[in-house]
């Protein structure tokens, strides 16, 4: 059974069975959304969605991006911009076009671009006092 996480604290919530709630937003008509549970996932980069969410708050495929999967297969998705929000936090994000039984997934750069990281220590996402932004000084 999918579940929401867990609250831990003020600062992180319980991973526990890995689903977090988002809302997916068309920005081009932000009355339009879908809200799913998606398990969070450091393993991809971008989010994935199946595709008949994504059409019904009138996301179309913008463009197609080629990706490797967890077997290091490639595969090839139809990609969006969307904003996502969880955690009391909205970011834009690219959205992988998933097919029709494609498990909702939030990725790292969502995750890193609203201040979450996953601890791996205790399994938790925690908010970081502010997001990275940092550059290489020589």
């Amino acid at each position: 059974m999918q579940a929401k996480l867990r609250v831990k604290n003020r600062r992180g919530l319980k991973l526990g069975s890995g689903y977090l709630a988002v809302t997916v937003r068309n920005p081009a008509q932000p009355d339009q959304t879908w809200d799913g549970l998606f398990r969070v996932d450091t393993g991809i980069t971008d989010c994935m969605v199946p595709k008949q969410y994504l059409e019904a708050i009138g996301l179309f495929p913008q463009g197609r991006r080629a990706y490797a999967l967890a077997d290091s297969k490639p595969a090839s998705f139809d990609i969006a911009a969307a904003q996502v929000e969880f955690m009391d936090e909205i970011v834009g994000a690219t959205i992988l076009f998933g097919d029709e039984d494609a498990e909702p997934l939030l990725g790292k750069t969502a995750l890193a671009s609203a201040g979450i990281e996953v601890d791996p220590s205790n399994q938790t996402l925690k908010r970081l006092p502010a997001v990275r932004l940092k550059a290489a000084r020589g």
